[in-house]
Parts: structure tokens; sequence; C-alpha cells
């Protein structure tokens, strides 16, 4: 196992905006392992304690998240959701809604609390914009939501640890709805004079669409891909099926 002081330096050289080349010749380090710590994976206890704050050991028992939830705040995150450190060195989730559908900032919000019961989720809504932030505060973001990195989401890696693989596949319906209500929608379509459902789901990512259409495989849910950037589920089956539990949004 590579040492704190080697992730620090790799830490310090992305920082910096070296690429994966350059550290690998800087640092001796292989290419593979700075992609992981690049994208936030790889990570040891006393990374996740650098991370979390002082006050964080580093050892949560991940398997005492409820599954419901913390699947539907994935999905968000990952649509639409990032982490930052605050000035006083505790970690802020974001996730931005639409304005226009106050149900789903409830459920977010609600599914952030049970998560973190012990903190609270607030929301804002910028006077520029039609969008409503969900933020919550804790020193736990990082080992919680392992995703966050330097650069966009899609110009890194994004994968599941096992222990949120575990979780995806308890509640893969909680998973997609996250995935949908933030980066996805549901339209009615007209079909040769006759009204028919679509959903479709858009991410740059590569990775985030992936792992959207091998959870929709899980459920046996078809789905097609009209182009580079979007996935789209338009059979009647299919639809029925995100019916049952994504639904129009409200």
């Amino acid at each position: 196992m590579r040492s704190l002081e080697d992730f620090q330096a790799v830490q310090e050289l992305v920082a910096l905006g070296h690429s994966d080349s350059e550290i690998r010749r800087l640092t001796d380090i292989p290419r593979s392992t700075i992609r992981d710590w690049r994208a936030g994976l790889g990570a040891t206890s006393n990374r996740d304690r650098r991370d979390c704050g002082h006050n964080c050991s580093g050892d949560h028992d991940y398997a005492m998240l409820p599954s419901i939830e913390y699947c539907y705040v994935l999905g968000m995150y990952l649509g639409d959701g990032y982490i930052n450190r605050t000035h006083r060195g505790v970690w802020r989730l974001r996730i931005t809604c639409d304005e226009r559908y106050p149900e789903i900032v409830s459920e977010c919000r609600s599914a952030l609390t049970a998560i973190m019961p012990n903190n609270r989720a607030g929301a804002w809504s910028p006077s520029s914009s039609r969008c409503v932030i969900i933020y919550m505060y804790s020193r736990h973001w990082p080992c919680y939501l392992p995703h966050h990195g330097v650069g966009r989401k899609h110009e890194r890696r994004i994968a599941l640890h096992p222990w949120q693989e575990a979780h995806v596949a308890n509640a893969p319906h909680s998973f997609v709805r996250g995935l949908i209500h933030s980066d996805g929608c549901r339209t009615i379509a007209n079909d040769r004079g006759n009204p028919s459902v679509r959903y479709h789901f858009s991410n740059r990512s590569e990775d985030i669409k992936r792992l959207f259409c091998s959870t929709l495989d899980d459920l046996g849910i078809p789905w097609t891909r009209p182009s580079n950037r979007d996935i789209a589920i338009y059979r009647k089956e299919a639809t029925a099926r995100l019916d049952e539990f994504v639904g129009p949004k409200k």
C-alpha cells in the first residue's frame, strides 16, 4: 500500500495542473494509481481522516446507511451535485434542483436528513436563477460520497466503491430515480397521433451513463443511446416500469 506522503505529493501535483503522465515521471508512481487517486479511489483510513477533518476517525459503518435514501442522494449528487471545503475546514454538499419541482426539493432534503439526522439540510434560491440549492455541511461527505476530485465529473473517473455497489444492489430503483430527477426527464411524445411516454437521461460523463445503464440492465429495463450524451427509454413496457418508481416530476 502506498504511503500517505505519496498520496499527498500526487494531490499537490494534481492541484498544480500536472497530467497523469507527468506525475508518473516525477514520482515513479504507476499511472493507474494516480488515476484512481485523482478520482478519489483507493483511499486509506489516513486519507479519510485528512479529508473529513480531525474529528473523523475514518472508520464508518457504511452498511448502516439507509439504502433507499443514500442511493437517491448518490444519484442526485452524480447528476447535479458537488462538494467543496469551507474556510472552517468543514465540507459542504450542494445539489442544484429546478424550483419548478418542489416535491423533488423536499424529497432530496428528507433523504439527506435520513443519512445524517443530526445535520440540517438547508435550501436557498439565488435571485438570478430558477434554481434551488440544497445544501448540508458535514466533515464526512468525502467518505460518504468519495467521488469529489480535481476537475469536472466528466473529466475524471467515476466508479462506485464495493460498499456503494451493495447499497445500489439493495435500492436500484432509488438510484435510478435520483439520476433521473437530477439529469433526466419524462416526456409525452406524439407517436402517430397517440401519446407515448419517453424517458431521457443526459450526462457528459461516460462513467455516470454506464452506471445508469447498468442499473437499468439489472432491473431488466431496455434502453437506447440516440446520441453520445443521451440515454433514452421508450418501449411501452420499459416506461411503464419507470412510471412505477419515477413518474412525472412534480
